[in-house]
């Protein structure tokens, strides 16, 4: 079983930044891919960022160049940089790893970007 507990989500006027950071807790942990979705009001849920064991990225199209992915393996977390926030990049951001093929979920952090 594994755990995720996201944090740094916050309000934030357009144009502003966020850190995003995800730490994965469990037994004999050997997590593959890790990364962070997003779902807006009335919206899908929408794939943002990924990032492999051996650091290999991929974004959606709107957030490169904005957004930057990262982990350390040894400490089991993810980070998101968000820079140049939007307000449509307003959301509930959620943190998701794989392990032995099995997806893991976090509950959420919530992403507000409004002047």
């Amino acid at each position: 079983q594994v755990q995720l507990v996201e944090s740094g989500g916050d309000l934030v006027e357009p144009g502003g930044s966020l850190r995003l950071s995800c730490a994965a807790s469990g037994r004999n942990l050997y997590i593959n891919n890790m990364g962070w979705y997003r779902q807006a009001p009335g919206k899908e849920r929408e794939l943002v960022a990924t990032i492999s064991r051996g650091g290999g990225t991929s974004y959606v199209d709107s957030v490169k160049g904005r957004f930057t992915i990262s982990r350390d393996n040894a400490k089991n977390t993810v980070h998101l940089q968000m820079n140049s926030l939007k307000s449509e990049d307003t959301a509930v951001y959620y943190c998701f790893a794989n392990m032995w093929s099995i997806p893991y979920w976090g509950r959420g952090t919530q992403v507000t970007v409004s002047s």
